[in-house]
């Protein structure tokens, strides 16, 4: 009996490890399978300048989502605006995205001067710049509001991304 008992309790840790160790995996593999949108390499006044030329002749009003890849809830909003077909209808139809990248190998200190001075210190990443075709800052506003959970809520964003739309 001590001898069965000993089987199963050495069964029962090995099929506890096994599993623990898989969920790690799987964790690890969905951490490098996530997008990482943010160029800290890229020259973002010429992108940026780039795409309002772009826009003024789509039509469209421009979105900055700043942060960086190593910000989980910039990835996240990624990830979540590609993933919900709502939320991306309304992007793909009334705005360019840009991913403006905040890290260590480039702050972009004067892009983020130019459009949202300080406005990392206060509201934190992700937070959002929206332009209009012509270049000139509408709105900056943090993201916080718009979570839910360990993601976003469609109707906040939609709700964010619809107020701003281009007066066509």
């Amino acid at each position: 009996m001590k001898k069965l008992i000993l089987g199963l309790t050495i069964l029962f840790a090995v099929s506890l490890l096994t599993n623990t160790l898989s969920a790690q995996t799987k964790s690890e593999s969905t951490k490098t399978e996530q997008a990482k949108p943010y160029h800290p390499e890229a020259d973002a006044q010429r992108d940026i300048d780039q795409l309002v030329a772009k826009a003024k002749k789509e039509k469209k009003n421009i979105v900055i989502q700043a942060g960086g890849n190593w910000c989980v809830w910039c990835l996240r909003f990624n990830d979540f605006i590609h993933s919900n077909q709502n939320v991306s209808k309304v992007i793909d139809k009334n705005y360019l995205y840009y991913h403006l990248n905040y890290s260590p190998e480039n702050e972009n200190v004067a892009v983020f001067n130019k459009y949202a001075p300080n406005k990392g210190k206060e509201f934190g990443y992700p937070f959002f710049i929206v332009l209009n075709n012509k270049g000139e800052v509408l709105t900056v506003r943090e993201s916080g509001n718009l979570e839910l959970g360990k993601g976003y809520d469609e109707a906040k964003v939609l709700e964010f991304f619809n107020a701003w739309l281009p007066k066509k």
